[in-house]
C-alpha cells in the first residue's frame, strides 16, 4: 500500500514537472512585449514584434493586412491575445468558431496596462513573474503620480503624424502619461479617442510643448512644421515606448517628466 501510494505521488510530481506550458499566441508588438514580461515565451507573434530581442526569432501569424486564420489553428494555441485597436474582428471570430481561447486586451489607462500584465500570470510557466513584474510597475507609476502631483499643468499637443495631424484624446495611455507628468493633454476632451485635428485647431488651443514619438531629427522637422507661429519645445520620446501600450510606457513616462520638470 505504501509502495503504491509513493508511486502515484512520483506519478503526480513528475506529470507536474513535464507538463507543457500553455500555447500562448500575441497578435500585436505590444502584447509580445505584455507577454514577455509575464514569463510567456509565444508560439507565435505578429509583424514588427521586435521586443525583447527574442522575440524576432519567433513565427509571425499577424500584420497589418490581417491574421492567419489558418495557420494559427495548426499551432493549436491555449489562448490568443488579440487587440480590438488592430487586429479584425470577423477573423478574430472565426479563431472563436472554432473553439480558440480569446484574449482581448485593451487598456485605456497605465492602472489598465498593468492589471492585463497581472492577469497574464495565468497563462505563464512562471506566474511569479507576471506578478512581480506588475508590481514593479505599479510602484513606478505610484512614485511619479506622487513625485509630480503639486506641478503647476503644462499645456501639451501629443502629435502623431503631419499630414493629416493626429492626437490623442482622455481614454489612451498617453493621455495618462501626460497627467502623470503634470502635464495637460490640450486635445483631451475630444469625444474620439483619436482625433484628427487641424494647424488652426492646435494653435487656437496655445500648447506649451509637443510631444512626438520619435528622435531629435524628427523633432527639429516639427518644430520647423509650426514656425513662425508656434516656437514651443518639442520633445521627442523613443517611439516605441510612447506608441506601444506596454511595459514600456513607464520609461516614456520617466523620460517626459524629467524633460517637463527638470527641476525635479
Amino acid at each position: 500500500m505504501v509502495k503504491r501510494l509513493l508511486f502515484c505521488w512520483l506519478l503526480l510530481i513528475s506529470s507536474s514537472l513535464f507538463a507543457a506550458p500553455p500555447r500562448v499566441i500575441a497578435l500585436a508588438p505590444h502584447l509580445t512585449e505584455l507577454a514577455f514580461a509575464a514569463g510567456i515565451t509565444p508560439v507565435a507573434v505578429s509583424a514588427w514584434s521586435d521586443y525583447p530581442p527574442a522575440a524576432k526569432q519567433i513565427e509571425q501569424v499577424a500584420n497589418w493586412q490581417g491574421v492567419k486564420v489558418e495557420r494559427i489553428l495548426q499551432l493549436k494555441p491555449d489562448v490568443v491575445l488579440a487587440w480590438r485597436g488592430g487586429n479584425p474582428q470577423r477573423q478574430i471570430d472565426q479563431l472563436q468558431q472554432f473553439g480558440v481561447h480569446i484574449e482581448w486586451i485593451d487598456p485605456a489607462n497605465l492602472a489598465g496596462m498593468i492589471d492585463a500584465l497581472a492577469a497574464l500570470g495565468k497563462w505563464s510557466p512562471h506566474p511569479e513573474e507576471a506578478a512581480k513584474a506588475a508590481q514593479q510597475l505599479r510602484q513606478q507609476e505610484a512614485s511619479l503620480r506622487q513625485q509630480y502631483a503639486s506641478q503647476k499643468p503644462i499645456p501639451l499637443f501629443l502629435q502623431f503624424g503631419q499630414q493629416p495631424l493626429f492626437t490623442a484624446a482622455k481614454a489612451t495611455l498617453q493621455n495618462d502619461i501626460i497627467g502623470l507628468c503634470g502635464g495637460k493633454n490640450i486635445f483631451a476632451d475630444s469625444r474620439v479617442s483619436w482625433p484628427q485635428v487641424s494647424r488652426e485647431q492646435v494653435l487656437m488651443r496655445h500648447p506649451q510643448a509637443i510631444l512626438i514619438g520619435g528622435n531629435q531629427q524628427q523633432a527639429a522637422s516639427v518644430a520647423q512644421f509650426w514656425q513662425p507661429q508656434l516656437n514651443v519645445p518639442v520633445i521627442a520620446i523613443n517611439d516605441d515606448w510612447l506608441s506601444r501600450p506596454g511595459p514600456r510606457m513607464l520609461l516614456a513616462a520617466k523620460q517626459l517628466c524629467a524633460v517637463l520638470h527638470p527641476a525635479q
